[in-house]
């Protein structure tokens, strides 16, 4: 929204303006964060982290501090960068899910300062799955099924796409272009 001189100067250069309680433009859109509106539009950031290490846990084990995840099932683990220093909020922790491969895979456990686990599902041996050590895995952002998560963040979290993004902190490694 836009005071009432704004409104005529912005008018006089022939650009839509309101002064009315309702702003007239979508805030997530304007700063390219996923919203319905976007169509054909990509998100302008993608937040990204790598697998450390792949580990098998099988059912009734646990996993991370605290032990909130324990498998129903055997399965295989990745331990992967990226923990709340770099935005992956705590609360994320058994509620949200990333991009590996084009799949969507669950947080499971705590997040960690700077890591955090997802669960691959069942694999009997490590060596078999097609997922190695430095495969990268985008949080949100991008142009695949993570395009739009930082939904699922926000309805997990309670905060704001715009408070999720601005949480990638000094400790996030930023780069232009894909």
């Amino acid at each position: 929204m836009d005071d009432p001189e704004q409104v005529q100067m912005l008018r006089a250069e022939g650009l839509d303006a309101t002064d009315a309680d309702a702003p007239d433009i979508d805030v997530d859109l304007l700063y390219g964060l996923p919203t319905a509106a976007m169509g054909g539009l990509r998100p302008v950031m993608r937040l990204t982290g790598a697998v450390m290490s792949l580990k098998p846990l099988h059912r009734g084990e646990a996993v991370s501090y605290g032990y909130t995840h324990r498998a129903a099932a055997d399965t295989t683990l990745a331990l992967v960068t990226g923990g709340y220093a770099q935005a992956i909020v705590r609360a994320l922790g058994n509620r949200a899910h990333v991009e590996l491969h084009g799949r969507m895979l669950a947080i499971v456990g705590r997040i960690a300062m700077d890591v955090c686990v997802i669960d691959l599902g069942v694999v009997t041996d490590p060596a078999d799955t097609q997922i190695s050590e430095g495969d990268e895995v985008t949080y949100f952002g991008g142009t695949g099924p993570a395009r739009e998560a930082l939904r699922e963040w926000a309805a997990a979290t309670g905060l704001t796409t715009a408070e999720l993004v601005c949480a990638a902190g000094l400790r996030a490694r930023r780069t232009v272009g894909d």
